[in-house]
């Protein structure tokens, strides 16, 4: 018996990059689907789930289920067509979950409006202490929510269980938070008069989210917009749909438990029309959008043409300067994790390093003698030993002396894959563009003949800093190497890309730190000294300028994106007198 499942196409679906296929025609034959025009068919025979493999036992203790209903709000519904979700690291199927139709999604909203009349009557406080819940509740299920993390989008569960500390960290932030949130007061020049600030919630909003942090990026949005007071629709990644549904039920118990609607934190799980339906809906005074930067383009506009608000966490090009006066031991060890980590699937991940050119020698050479002149093996098959340059130098960080590559749930493994085929494909791409451009690809480049989504960590020398390629975010671990001889022409070659998030200098030269953060330094929304581009705190604003969208989440002052500001103007005197002076009598 057969049953039709769309190939999704993912242009709002949260993802970052070009639009991808939820289901390659390989991962498809591999998983018992065949294709028959634009439609793929499986017999439900021919699936074997990972989730029935007492290997993933932690599935279950998360309260998933070989199939699972893809929407909630209050109640779990989903009677759209199921996603199959698919490991990055073998593409074998997971499980599945059915996705919420439009008039589905319309009961969602409305009962997440309703909801906001309940949860809006409590104080501040009261909000704080059920994200202090849902951060407990995280504790609690912290090593399965991560390897769930790990096993469907296919980071290392070091950094998977780190995105779960994330979503804890900010629900521990929201909580003193709610007992802060403030307005000002200011002298009126009217005589009885007082001039007010009054932050209000919004109302319902809505999340969107992306594959790359699937479980963190809602975490920010849920537990400082929850304070705020308003209740919410999330959207995730359709390539990552478990993760949705296993930290909605913890979060529904919390809601439950407290005896709140759980519409407080609704889930609607779908594609495309989903995405559309969310930015076109008035009833939604906010969008906040992660994903690529053509989609949050889309997705602002659409925004924008109803007047309503969106917080866009788009794309990012970072880049490392490194100047003559570097510590070059702790520049390489920030380069590793801030290129290679997350297989270079983060927005913040580092694609350019700029080094100046009295160090460059040295400098390559101790960023290639660390990656690549070590034991590159899959910790799931046995050591495979990687050719070693003849340039690389004896020196050797005993931290980083091994890479490995391969299941993102063994301990050991340190690069993950990338997140599906087409992904694999992109980063193939961009390295003949490359190449062809003039670049030399000094080490990596190539897939890793394996099962699942592996590619090699890529470095690539001699391209021009503007060269298109360059100038293009290719989510996977490539990373461009240059030279530069004037500190100026590299902050210039900094802000020459559209994006804007995250940038770095390593110095220690105190004039060009003050240089760097000025007005005349980076012009990214995260500007850093002596860290890597990435592995931002919470307690800071998050988020980028220019095509990275201007859109700030997390930390600071960010918790005013999600409120309404009024100024109010009080007289308390039986006197009616004119500002600025008029006489109108």
């Amino acid at each position: 018996m057969f049953r039709r499942v769309e190939s999704f196409m993912l242009n709002l679906g949260g993802s970052r990059g070009s639009s991808i296929k939820l289901l390659s025609s390989a991962i498809a034959r591999k998983a018992g689907f065949v294709t028959i025009g634009k439609y793929q068919l499986r017999t439900t025979s021919a699936m074997a789930y990972l989730i029935e493999d007492p290997k993933y036992r932690f599935l279950k203790e998360l309260g998933l289920g070989k199939t699972n209903l893809g929407g909630f709000n209050g109640k779990w519904i989903g009677s759209g067509k199921p996603l199959v979700s698919i490991c990055p690291a073998n593409n074998k199927p997971i499980a599945e979950v059915s996705t919420v139709t439009l008039a589905e999604y319309n009961q969602m909203i409305e009962a997440t409006t309703e909801a906001w009349n309940v949860f809006a009557d409590l104080t501040a406080p009261q909000r704080g202490e059920i994200v202090r819940q849902i951060g407990e509740a995280l504790r609690e299920k912290k090593p399965q929510l991560g390897r769930l993390i790990s096993l469907e989008m296919g980071k290392i569960v070091a950094e998977g269980e780190g995105e779960v500390q994330e979503y804890i960290d900010i629900c521990d932030y929201a909580v003193g938070l709610s007992r802060m949130i403030e307005g000002k007061s200011f002298p009126s020049e009217r005589p009885g008069h007082i001039l007010l600030e009054q932050y209000n919630p919004l109302g319902a909003i809505g999340i969107i989210s992306a594959f790359n942090f699937p479980v963190a990026v809602y975490g920010w949005n849920n537990a400082i917009a929850m304070v705020c007071g308003n209740t919410m629709t999330w959207k995730g990644a359709p390539s990552t749909p478990l993760c949705g549904v296993a930290v909605t039920k913890i979060v529904e118990k919390v809601l439950a438990a407290n005896k709140l609607p759980g519409a407080v934190c609704s889930l609607v799980t779908g594609a495309t029309n989903i995405g559309e339906a969310m930015a076109k809906d008035e009833r939604l005074p906010l969008i906040s959008f992660t994903g690529s930067c053509l989609a949050g383009q889309k997705v602002g506009k659409i925004v924008q043409e109803r007047f309503g608000k969106s917080i866009l966490e788009l794309g990012g090009n970072n880049a490392i300067i490194v100047d003559e006066t570097a510590d070059l031991e702790m520049v390489v060890r920030a380069a590793l994790f801030a290129c290679v980590g997350t297989a270079g699937q983060r927005c913040t991940t580092t694609r350019r390093i700029m080094v100046h050119e009295k160090v460059i020698h040295f400098g390559l050479k101790r960023i290639l003698s660390i990656w690549f002149c070590t034991e590159l093996f899959f910790a799931t098959t046995g050591p495979q030993r990687d050719q070693v340059y003849d340039t690389v130098v004896d020196r050797l960080s005993s931290a980083y002396g091994q890479v490995r590559i391969g299941d993102p749930l063994e301990a050991a493994t340190l690069c993950g894959p990338l997140h599906n085929p087409q992904a694999v494909e992109m980063f193939l791409q961009s390295i003949k563009e490359a190449q062809e451009q003039g670049g030399e690809v000094i080490r990596g480049g190539k897939r890793v003949e394996r099962e699942g989504n592996f590619v090699e960590p890529t470095i690539i020398t001699n391209l021009k800093h503007d060269s298109p390629v360059v100038h293009k975010e290719t989510f996977a671990p490539i990373v461009y190497i240059f030279k530069f001889s004037s500190f100026d022409n590299a902050i210039a070659w900094n802000n020459e890309v559209k994006q804007g998030l995250s940038s770095s200098v390593f110095t220690q030269d105190i004039g060009k730190v003050f240089k760097w953060i000025g007005p005349k330094g980076s012009d990214c929304g995260i500007v850093n000294v002596n860290i890597p581009t990435n592995g931002a705190e919470i307690g800071g604003a998050f988020g980028g300028n220019k095509h990275t969208g201007w859109g700030r989440e997390s930390g600071s002052d960010s918790w005013k994106q999600y409120m309404r500001r009024s100024t109010c103007t009080i007289n308390y005197t039986k006197q009616l007198p004119l500002a600025q002076g008029i006489k109108f009598e």
